[in-house]
């Protein structure tokens, strides 16, 4: 696989961060505080996918997060534009986190492991 470069990693790294601020600035309680885990973004900045952490919500709720993201997304773009001065935003594509659930699931797994030695 080839590593990333400094420059896109940056990136990755500032959106991290500008990104749950931008939501936070929505008045929208269901997405205003949603905890992101990871942006991985496509080379030249044109995409990234935002993963954010929905292990607290019912599927219909996922749902409507995702609507309200999707809504959102142009504003979000507006703001890491004002914030960063770059020409360009990526196009952001937001993803539920399900690698927690996987992480949640096997600590239980060896807590049941451990308790039963």
């Amino acid at each position: 696989m080839k590593d990333k470069s400094i420059n896109l990693q940056r990136t990755e790294s500032l959106l991290k961060e500008l990104v749950p601020e931008a939501l936070g600035d929505l008045s929208d309680s269901r997405i205003n505080s949603l905890t992101i885990t990871d942006v991985k973004c496509k080379n030249g900045k044109y995409d990234a996918k935002v993963y954010f952490d929905g292990n607290d919500f019912t599927p219909q709720e996922l749902k409507e997060i995702s609507k309200a993201l999707y809504v959102a997304n142009s504003r979000i773009k507006s703001y890491i534009l004002n914030s960063t001065g770059w020409y360009k935003c990526p196009d952001f594509t937001f993803i539920n986190d399900t690698n927690l659930q996987s992480i949640n699931k096997l600590e239980e797994l060896f807590a049941k492991i451990k308790k039963n030695d």
